[in-house]
């Protein structure tokens, strides 16, 4: 499977280790090839959690000072947040090379971040959802738009766990 154009995820101020491991997993699933962050409560955190799939090895993990200025020239900056106006995402048509922006557990992206945006878009859900569980929806939901084609049984056989062998017997 070949997944079209370039995806990277921004975390604003993350507090939860195992959140931020998550992420690193949806990353790795679906494709994203960087995990930027700001603040520091993760660097703090992160010193008491391991990576036990070693994702940090083929997804850059990252902390930085901006996001604004993070992005590249290339990329369009996407903002994911529950605010009004925002566009909802099963209407959003997602940009080739995008840096997706995500706000804390406990609070929001910031708004000269939103302002700097090239679009903001929300998930529509009653209440708000985890942060992983957030990042998973928009990556995923950036694969299906892209209608990927390809050897599915392959697929399967590569994604699975070594210890699923099941078949549909028709």
């Amino acid at each position: 499977m070949v997944i079209k154009g370039s995806a990277a995820i921004a975390l604003s101020n993350p507090k939860s280790p195992s959140n931020v491991g998550a992420v690193m997993r949806a990353a790795g699933c679906y494709g994203a090839h960087a995990i930027y962050y700001t603040g520091e409560r993760f660097e703090r955190a992160a010193k008491f959690h391991q990576d036990t799939n070693n994702i940090s090895s083929t997804i850059e993990l990252a902390g930085v000072e901006s996001f604004v200025s993070q992005k590249k020239p290339e990329q369009k900056l996407v903002c994911i947040e529950l605010v009004e106006g925002a566009t909802p995402l099963p209407e959003f048509k997602h940009p080739e090379d995008a840096l997706y922006v995500f706000g804390p557990e406990d609070g929001s992206i910031d708004q000269a971040v939103v302002d700097a945006a090239d679009a903001v878009v929300f998930i529509p859900t009653i209440g708000c959802m985890n942060l992983a569980a957030t990042v998973n929806v928009l990556l995923y939901d950036r694969m299906a738009k892209q209608h990927q084609q390809g050897d599915q049984t392959e697929l399967i056989r590569n994604s699975r766990d070594v210890n699923n062998r099941l078949a549909i017997k028709r």
